[in-house]
């Protein structure tokens, strides 16, 4: 073949699924470097810190970059996970482009209902294929370690089978769109406070049975395009920069095939994070090309590395609407999402108190107390937030459910916003807030006006409000505690209204863990309708009518204070004094907490510690109350494979309909390990069952899911012996138990990611 020939066949070769191998001899050193490094961060417009690229989809977080004479496509990624994040108007353009604000990831996990939760996220999927995006930076999965970080919400549990289940129902429904999803932050990201530097120091049995395990379960059940890797360090190194959690673990463990990309940033080591399997650096920036170009040209970098991850790129942009030139529409059905979007939300918030059926009401006049009862929350701060067209309040959920406001107490806490408002308009201080507003904090009632409010109305409702998000961390005082003004308004108005014989509900519009121990006798029922979601108030409302039967669980525990919690020792419960944060480029000593983190609690987290310390919770994980009964019957457990299968009838033996879902824990065998009193192996709910109506659940569990890790021999171990099965309601509610003798089993793995020095944990009797 002449060069002229040459030139033009490779002047005509494009990009196929079946031609990657040829693709990647045919690219220049310059266009890989370019293909594994993003687009950048683009526009900053309406506020927005994400990459605004107005050639393709304003507002998306970000790009990967094109090749045109391969016919490569840029792709877009825009962050999630609630609902998709892009810019809502367009300059020179009539059309709004809004998304559906939906539950947050912990409602999600309290519905403790894969097949539903698959269902709601497909429609969120058609969202992100309408819109022109291929990826969704979605879900986040981190494990609720501890109730202060500040993006709980956008996670699923402290459970790590809950909160893998949850997580591949919700990849399978986005990416049965033809989408993709990033799960994230892969992994340890349990802080938001330094989290671009902070070290999470964790030893091998805590890091494989809790802060991986929910990520493999995702992998491995819903098999997600990518992966994102987080800011932090984990035992002294980047975890975008590791090999052994990037390629041990990810891939050579859990048989992952799709990209790994970077969180948001630009880090040094962009060669090492080559090395170790990170296959995009997101958003990408020049510089990050030419530390490619030069590491492979002076042969600190393999080009076979490289190459490596060129081919996965490919792999995945041929998957993308984008390279397979979709039509999208821009039309999304929103209004039929939002009406998904009610039920669902209604179905994840949890009735933690119904003394003598307070709930259901069913109209009168409401005597409607909180700020955030008027200016509602439906999702967290940072690129967690949605753009959505409309988030309906509690009030306005109220009002459209038959109830009467006291219009005097709506006029107060109008006014008192209007002012609040001008306030900040003179430049009132504040907590800065990334990609969201601000709760107002609760302001105080009169003690006389809350009684004469008891005088002309039927019953009371508190609505109490916390929000959080990316960048910061929630506080212990003043946000896990309740606020003076909030344990006033409690105090007097349970008084003034059970004086009068009426009625006090509490709804909690937060977003993560609050103390209610210290009051929660007080009111007659609390609703935790957590932020839900754009159709909030009308999801509380069909709860408090009983148009929808409660059927929410805590995927958490709650804590009867905040510093119960073994992790409490070890996060920075009172934020990070500015003494602490330092001068760029000026050296200090380590800060604990900040710098680096030692969970030393190892594998003692949420119920697995306080059911096996024995100690006393507000809350146990597990627990949500209904407006029925149910009754659990006929328990059978088999040994099948080292593992089991199990069975158990729910029989609803209430007066009106309702859903249950069973929770199965297991007890291992003692010697060996130390193990918690138990731990959740398999969970299942019921349909819609109607009074005297029956089903029968079944569970399954292989030997591998109920294995403990050894660190001292780098294997996985089931102990022979007897198991036992507990059906419960909740971690300490368990209504049937049965038995299996399971035999001894080990998988071993390899060593990978010692910490530099074992962290000293503590120990549990």
């Amino acid at each position: 073949m002449t060069l002229a020939a040459a030139v033009t066949a490779s002047a005509q070769l494009k990009l196929t699924a079946d031609n990657i191998d040829q693709i990647v001899r045919e690219m220049t050193l310059e266009e890989k470097a370019t293909l594994i490094v993003g687009a950048g961060w683009g526009s900053m417009n309406a506020g927005s810190v994400t990459a605004s690229d107005t050639r393709l989809v304003p507002g998306a977080a970000g790009t990967t970059q094109p090749i045109a004479r391969l016919g490569i496509p840029a792709t877009v990624l825009s962050d999630g996970p609630a609902g998709l994040r892009i810019e809502p108007v367009r300059q020179g353009d009539s059309q709004t482009y809004y998304c559906t604000g939906y539950p947050i990831g912990t409602v999600l996990a309290c519905t403790w209902n894969t097949p539903m939760v698959e269902e709601l996220l497909a429609t969120m999927g058609e969202e992100v294929h309408e819109y022109g995006v291929d990826v969704l930076l979605a879900p986040g999965m981190n494990l609720h370690r501890n109730p202060l970080n500040g993006r709980n919400f956008e996670y699923f549990s402290e459970d790590p089978l809950l909160s893998g289940k949850i997580s591949a129902a919700y990849v399978r429904g986005i990416q049965s769109q033809g989408v993709g999803v990033s799960v994230k932050h892969f992994a340890g990201n349990d802080q938001e406070i330094n989290r671009m530097e902070n070290d999470a120091r964790i030893n091998p049995r805590a890091l494989r049975e809790l802060y991986l395990k929910n990520f493999e379960i995702a992998v491995r059940e819903g098999k997600p395009w990518t992966v994102m890797s987080s800011y932090n360090k984990i035992n002294g190194k980047y975890t975008q920069q590791n090999h052994d959690l990037l390629t041990g673990f990810l891939r050579d463990e859990w048989g992952f095939d799709g990209i790994v990309m970077t969180d948001w940033g630009n880090k040094a080591g962009t060669v090492d994070a080559v090395k170790a399997g990170n296959d995009l650096m997101e958003p990408g920036a020049p510089n990050e090309t030419q530390r490619v170009i030069e590491a492979v040209n002076n042969g600190t970098l393999d080009i076979a590395d490289l190459d490596r991850n060129v081919k996965r790129m490919l792999q995945y942009i041929v998957k993308t609407p984008r390279f397979k030139g979709y039509d999208f529409s821009n039309k999304p059905d929103l209004e039929g999402h939002a009406k998904l979007v009610r039920e669902a939300a209604a179905e994840g918030m949890v009735l933690l108190k119904n003394q003598s059926d307070a709930l259901p009401l069913q109209g009168g006049n409401i005597a409607l107390f909180g700020l955030t009862a008027y200016k509602s929350i439906a999702g967290g701060t940072g690129s967690g937030n949605v753009n959505k067209a409309y988030v309906r309040n509690i009030s306005e959920g109220l009002e459209a459910a038959g109830f009467t406001l006291d219009a005097r107490l709506v006029d107060y806490y109008a006014k008192y916003r209007d002012f609040a408002a001008s306030e900040r308009a003179l430049g009132a201080g504040g907590r800065n807030v990334l990609l969201g507003e601000a709760v107002l904090p609760e302001i105080a009632v009169n003690s006389q006006a809350v009684r004469a409010t008891a005088q002309r109305n039927d019953a009371a409702v508190i609505v109490i409000g916390r929000n959080a998000g990316e960048g910061d961390d929630r506080r212990m005082t003043d946000d896990f505690n309740l606020t003076a003004a909030e344990t006033q308004l409690l105090n007097d108005a349970c008084a003034a209204y059970h004086q009068a014989g009426k009625k006090v509900i509490v709804v909690l519009n937060i977003g993560g863990v609050i103390e209610t121990a210290s009051w929660k006798e007080q009111p007659d029922a609390i609703l935790l309708a957590w932020t839900p979601g754009q159709e909030v108030g009308n999801s509380v409302a069909d709860i408090i009518t009983g148009k929808s039967n409660p059927s929410g669980k805590l995927s958490m525990t709650f804590p009867v204070n905040y510093l119960d919690i073994p992790s409490s020792a070890n996060f920075p419960y009172n934020g990070q004094p500015a003494r602490q944060r330092g001068v760029p480029g000026q050296q200090r000593e380590p800060v604990k907490d900040i710098d680096y983190t030692n969970y030393a609690e190892g594998i003692w987290v949420g119920y697995r510690y306080f059911n096996t310390a024995k100690k006393e919770v507000s809350f146990p994980f597990g627990y949500g109350l209904s407006y029925t009964t149910f009754e659990y019957s006929k328990p059978k457990v088999s040994a099948k494979n080292g593992g089991f299968t199990a069975s158990v009838t729910v029989t609803n033996t209430g007066k009106v309909a309702g859903k249950e879902t069973v929770e199965v824990y297991v007890s291992a065998p003692e010697g060996g390990l130390v193990k918690p009193e138990s731990e959740l192996k398999a969970f299942a709910k019921t349909r819609l069952l109607q009074p005297g109506e029956s089903q029968t659940l079944t569970f399954q569990a292989d030997a591998y899911t109920l294995a403990s890790f050894n660190e001292k021999a780098s294997e996985w171990q089931t102990a022979a012996g007897t198991y036992t099965v507990k059906f419960a309601a909740s971690a300490l509610d368990v209504r049937q138990m049965a038995t299996f003798k399971g035999k001894a089993k080990s998988w071993p793995v390899k060593t990978l990611m010692l910490p530099e020095t074992p962290v000293e944990e503590i120990a549990v009797k």
